[in-house]
């Protein structure tokens, strides 16, 4: 059974992929914004920002842009399965001798391969402008594995997005929100620089925490409790967002 399941999904993740290969603007469309962010934080408005660190500006926003990366790709998942759902795809699958687990595996499966290619890409653009780190291997691992649990988890909440969604519009609306978040973090300037209310929202929320681990570990810094809190936000959307997707197909195709 588990062979049966993996089979299916390495099969339909193989026509997903396809379908970006011979489309690849989406990488680039992604990767476009957070390119265009980090030259205008650091070119235009990072010699402004006081950090009250010893990193470059780029060094210190790179993690944000990073996960802006993500969440702008991730809109296309809800997209494509949108689409998927729309062209009546997911009627001929099931009528087909395949795993249903399999479909929606499949396109979480190339968002992560899709968002990692993006990251990718703005990694090596924030080199060239300068961007420099001493991690180790390890701290690079861990660094990855974030930034992974980091799309996953907010893959399966583009999953449900477009299970949910009505129109084209609405499958990709919901990622907006989660675009914007990172400039009420850590991100680009200290938490304690904002007004009280503004501050108090920025530190409780998931995105600082993640932030800030990943900061600490391309600087080769004690991260602290701040793993800790990213980890256990990331693992409670992630189990959500899963039970939700998972609810949702369902009731989709039943």
């Amino acid at each position: 059974m588990t062979a049966h399941v993996l089979g299916d999904t390495g099969v339909l993740t193989g026509r997903s992929l396809r379908h970006i290969l011979r489309s690849p603007d989406t990488i680039i469309t992604t990767a476009i914004t957070p390119i265009a962010l980090m030259l205008l934080f650091v070119y235009v408005l990072g010699g402004a920002i006081e950090t009250g660190s010893d990193q470059s500006y780029i060094d210190y926003m790179l993690p944000g842009i990073l996960l802006i990366t993500i969440a702008s790709g991730i809109a296309y998942t809800a997209y494509r399965l949108f689409l998927d759902m729309s062209d009546g795809i997911f009627e001929r699958f099931q009528s087909m001798p395949i795993a249903r687990s399999s479909v929606l595996w499949a396109h979480v499966l190339t968002s992560l391969v899709a968002n990692l290619v993006s990251v990718a890409i703005v990694i090596g653009v924030a080199l060239i402008m300068g961007f420099r780190t001493g991690a180790s291997v390890a701290a690079w691992l861990a660094v990855i594995g974030i930034l992974i649990m980091f799309t996953l988890a907010l893959t399966w909440l583009a999953v449900v997005a477009g299970l949910s969604a009505k129109t084209v519009d609405g499958a990709s609306a919901f990622s907006y929100p989660l675009i914007f978040l990172p400039f009420i973090s850590s991100a680009f300037v200290p938490t304690e620089s904002m007004p009280g209310p503004v501050a108090w929202f920025a530190e409780n929320q998931p995105v600082t925490s993640i932030v800030n681990s990943l900061r600490a570990l391309f600087a080769q810094e004690p991260v602290g409790t701040d793993i800790w809190i990213a980890l256990a936000w990331l693992v409670g959307i992630l189990v959500v967002a899963y039970a939700l997707a998972i609810a949702r197909y369902r009731r989709r195709i039943s």
